[in-house]
């Protein structure tokens, strides 16, 4: 004779594996943001990142002049923000917590895309995102 398992017992194995795979899916998910956060930054031409959307292409953007510097945006709207927007011309580096003018900033990419502005290359070495 072939006994059926309980209810609570099922109950209870099918609880354990769910935590089981949520504990090391959380963990995967851990190990993978740690593995980023500890990535330097790679310093990147300003004529590939857009400094209104502050994102990295592929292509040279659009370069703006502004009093004598060279702004770069993607698109027509960019262009316009960065002439008449004094403020989208601005970043404030995160190291020394300066306010750096993104035409004249050293400026790194972090591998998930994320752009930041720096006054100086030690700033960029020394910064972990």
């Amino acid at each position: 004779m072939i006994k059926k398992p309980s209810s609570l017992r099922t109950f209870f194995f099918s609880f354990l594996a769910t935590a089981f795979i949520i504990s090391f899916g959380a963990f995967t998910q851990a190990e993978n943001s740690n593995q980023q956060t500890s990535s330097s930054l790679t310093e990147v031409d300003s004529k590939h990142v857009c400094m209104v959307t502050n994102q990295l292409f592929a292509k040279e953007q659009i370069p703006i002049e502004v009093d004598g510097k060279t702004y770069y945006g993607c698109c027509e709207m960019c262009k316009e923000q960065i002439k008449n927007k004094p403020e989208s011309r601005e970043a404030i580096d995160p190291v020394s917590g300066k306010k750096v003018d993104k035409a004249e900033s050293v400026i790194g990419a972090a591998p998930d895309g994320s752009i930041f502005y720096f006054e100086s290359e030690e700033n960029l070495a020394q910064f972990n995102p």
